[in-house]
């Protein structure tokens, strides 16, 4: 695998977290991206064999197909590649790397030594983003209840609700998870610091891609009491310097739109405070495809991969 430009295989590029991968990788001029015959995709063997032949492999599978990816990796040995996994395989995983370059100050360094990364869902990216610098900063308990609610676009849900939003008459929105078992739970409560299971209720729009996730609090219910300002401080002071991570005032039309960051790997969150009614709402506004997936993806293979930064 020596050689002055590193090689990516994107094992699972067929899909639409591979092709939004596969796409913003060919602009990676520094990296050699390699790809199997579609006749070869699914052979074992030969999976292997350009796993061995590359120094990345981006894992862009099922979470089940991921863990077989993962092993097939693994047997290599000495020849085995650094393994950036797109899936929820190994989100909570002792073993790997989170691939949140922003949820502490050596989380990139980290990334950076890491042979196995975790790349994050776009829900936590957003809720983790929104809590876990007020739950280090003491202003939200980590046994408060949380509440999280979001809406995606319908490209985070998979072939068959792709292929429902896109045709004509698709459902214009659905909540959905009810069972309150939603498998991005795990990562949100662990990173985010929290010590009691937060309620998440996520929800779908008749968009392609784009994401809202907001988190109510009752101020006078905190501890500290604080005000709007207190929680924006805490979030700017976190994020100081942040290539990507914004932290606004709230929105000045009094609203928000989920499309508005499509195409780019920025997280912007809002403070939004009533301070009449001592309420408040924290919002996280991200490309559930972009910061939630194929960006982030990128983020993470260049900290990985030793490339300069500026690229997403």
């Amino acid at each position: 695998m020596a050689s002055n430009q590193p090689s990516v295989f994107i094992d699972g590029e067929a899909g639409t977290t591979g092709l939004g991968i596969r796409n913003r990788l060919e602009m990676v001029p520094e990296i050699a991206l390699r790809s199997l015959p579609a006749t070869q995709r699914k052979d074992p063997s030969a999976r292997q064999d350009m796993m061995a032949a590359c120094d990345l492999v981006v894992v862009c599978l099922p979470d089940d197909a991921a863990r077989e990816a993962a092993a097939l990796a693994q047997a290599l040995g000495s020849d085995a590649p650094k393994l950036l996994d797109a899936s929820t395989a190994h989100r909570v995983d002792a073993e790997w790397t989170y691939g949140f370059p922003e949820m502490a100050p050596d989380q990139p360094d980290k990334i950076a030594m890491s042979r196995k990364v975790t790349n994050p869902g776009c829900y936590p990216t957003g809720a983790i983003g929104l809590l876990r610098p007020l739950v280090q900063a003491g202003l939200v308990p980590p046994d408060y209840p949380i509440t999280i609610s979001a809406v995606s676009g319908y490209s985070g849900g998979g072939r068959s609700m792709i292929e429902a939003h896109d045709r004509a008459g698709g459902p214009a929105f659905e909540l959905y998870a009810l069972g309150l078992e939603h498998k991005h739970v795990p990562e949100i409560e662990f990173f985010a610091g929290l010590s009691r299971r937060p309620i998440f209720m996520p929800s779908v729009g008749h968009f392609r891609q784009g994401m809202l996730v907001s988190v109510p609090l009752y101020l006078d219910d905190l501890p500290r009491r604080p005000n709007g300002a207190d929680l924006r401080e805490a979030l700017r002071a976190f994020y100081e310097g942040s290539e990507y991570v914004t932290v606004g005032v709230g929105s000045k039309t009094d609203k928000l739109e989920p499309e508005a960051l499509n195409g780019t790997n920025r997280l912007d969150l809002y403070v939004c405070a009533n301070e009449s009614l001592r309420h408040a709402v924290l919002v996280a506004h991200l490309d559930n495809l972009g910061k939630g997936a194929s960006g982030a993806a990128v983020q993470n293979l260049r900290l990985m991969l030793d490339l300069d930064s500026g690229h997403n």
